[in-house]
């Protein structure tokens, strides 16, 4: 097998519009994967597929899948129970992963007469329920949507004749464990059932026997690669310090070579501070978190995707969305949690026959947990040298030019960067946080025009409310204080207006008791002429 050449799609028994498709954007051979899963798919049994990361388990589950199904103008479309509704389901437990997984069967696709639409959480649903009214045949969704749309009754189910659970590891990893054997309960028992997965754990094994019917396990790996990771990545171990990561991070990203490449922070606050440190230096980066809504996170992959930016600055939500072939550097910023954890992220390079460097930073709090990786996957580094980013060593091992530092030149600064990729507004009330604070707005100083006047507003709106109390309450009393006395006007004179006010309070008291006079002498039918308080007492003097 290995002295043999790769086999072409068609002599895996692909139909010859997919193959076309396919080598339209220049994928023309079989990997191994692909070799051993085609044929066995298509025949329509239960598989377990286990490979590595990046070795092309999409196309091995896809290829049948679209091939499988009736499309619009195949015979037999007219005879479904219900034209139009799904036939097959591919579950991920991403969407990053749904939507990479949705693009490349469209494009293998794009010849044959299969319908494909994409659902997932954190886009608007009456979109997705717009693709289902059109009508299609390959759904590909995360759990929680499905069983959204599903339980709406907008995602019909009945006619699915094909399930393909891809990542099983990880969407059980995440929870998902539930939710997916709630999907299958809703699906129809004559199916085919296909789960494929970089390792097997216990709960995968569980839910293959209990919903699979005499599964063919395959397993895809090349007999010169007995390692646990693959091959062809190279792994680079260093101990940092946590205050040299950001010039040590500038200088690696300036080495020979170096194409696209994925950072992995352990959290979400550190990918946003990361991004926004190398924008600063100059480069092409973008961030990708789970605080961006879903129409930032889309457009961070796109402008990684189209090379707008080189760099993208990643939690693990994203590390099995990322599928792109020339990744050459992944740059672990802090210790994964574990051994699957760091295979996954350092599986984002050396795809499709590619090979690519996989960098890793321990700290010194790190150095247990490291250890544990380690031996796991038998790395054979223990002990991770003491590195800065001013050590000679650094520079030879990863091939940066001597005398190197971590800012990016302005003549080397030739990507677009994020905003030029266009952002989809999803409405999800998120607002997208900017990567690199605008000019003037470094450090909380310099505010805009624009934030000056919108503060100039707020604080008036803030103060308005005493203001108008206070005028109000004054220009009442004054008014009021006139017509007792008999209807004048008075010219309002600024030297007078600090005694008018003091006055106002004798003033409403003087009114308060002629009010209560007026009204009790109204209930005796008596009318008493309001008077001047001076007045009042002279005539009481003359009565005595």
């Amino acid at each position: 097998m290995t002295n043999q050449s790769p086999k072409t799609f068609v002599e895996c028994g692909v139909r010859e519009d997919i193959a076309a498709a396919l080598a339209e954007v220049g994928i023309t051979h079989a990997f191994p994967i692909q070799e051993m899963t085609l044929p066995v798919a298509l025949a329509g049994h239960d598989i377990i597929g286990q490979a590595k990361t990046g070795t092309g388990k999409t196309l091995g589950f896809g290829l049948p899948v679209l091939q499988r199904v009736i499309g619009r103008e195949d015979e037999g479309w007219e005879a479904l129970p219900t034209p139009g509704a799904p036939q097959a389901l591919i579950l991920v437990p991403t969407r990053e992963l749904a939507i990479q997984v949705g693009d490349d069967l469209a494009i293998a696709a794009k010849q044959r007469n299969a319908r494909v639409a994409t659902i997932y959480g954190g886009a608007p649903m009456d979109k997705q329920i717009k693709l289902l009214e059109r009508g299609l045949e390959v759904v590909v969704g995360t759990p929680g949507r499905v069983i959204d749309l599903y339980q709406r009754g907008d995602l019909k189910l009945s006619q699915i004749s094909m399930v393909v659970l891809d990542e099983a590891d990880e969407m059980l990893d995440l929870g998902f464990q539930e939710p997916v054997e709630k999907i299958l309960d809703y699906l129809p028992e004559k199916r085919q059932t296909m789960l494929f997965s970089a390792t097997m754990p216990g709960p995968v094994v569980a839910i293959a026997r209990q919903y699979m019917t005499k599964p063919m396990r395959i397993t895809a790996a090349n007999p010169e690669d007995q390692s646990k990771t693959k091959a062809s990545i190279r792994q680079v171990v260093y101990r940092v310090h946590h205050m040299d990561k950001d010039e040590m991070l500038g200088r690696i990203l300036r080495a020979n070579n170096r194409g696209r490449t994925v950072i992995f922070t352990k959290t979400k606050r550190d990918a946003a501070r990361v991004a926004d440190e190398l924008i600063s230096r100059g480069f092409a980066a973008a961030p990708l978190h789970g605080d961006l809504n879903q129409g930032a996170r889309e457009q961070a992959l796109r402008a990684f995707r189209n090379g707008k930016v080189d760099i993208l600055v990643a939690t693990d939500v994203a590390a099995r969305g990322i599928d792109v072939e020339d990744v050459t550097h992944v740059i672990n910023h802090r210790v994964p949690e574990d051994e699957k954890t760091y295979l996954h992220r350092t599986g984002r390079t050396g795809r499709a026959g590619n090979e690519g460097t996989a960098v890793t930073f321990v700290d010194w709090e790190d150095l247990p947990r490291w250890q544990h990786i380690n031996d796991a996957l038998e790395l054979g580094v223990p002990e991770p040298v003491e590195t800065y980013s001013s050590s000679e060593h650094l520079f030879y091992d990863l091939d940066i030019p001597l005398g190197t530092k971590g800012r990016l030149p302005r003549s080397e600064r030739t990507l677009e960067g994020l905003d030029a990729e266009r952002l989809d507004d999803y409405g999800d009330g998120r607002e997208r946080r900017s990567s690199r604070p605008a000019r003037g707005e470094r450090g909380g100083r310099g505010r805009t025009r624009s934030d000056k006047s919108e503060r100039g507003e707020k604080d008036s709106r803030s103060r308005r409310p005493r203001r108008a109390r206070s005028e109000e309450g004054s220009s009442e009393a004054r008014g009021e204080r006139r017509v007792a006395e008999g209807g004048e006007r008075t010219e309002r004179r600024p030297r007078r207006r600090t005694r008018r006010i003091e006055g106002e309070a004798r003033a409403e008291g003087s009114e308060r008791t002629e009010r209560r006079t007026s009204e009790n002498s109204a209930e005796r039918g008596e009318r008493t002429e309001r008077r001047p308080r001076r007045r009042t007492r002279r005539v009481v003097t003359e009565s005595e």
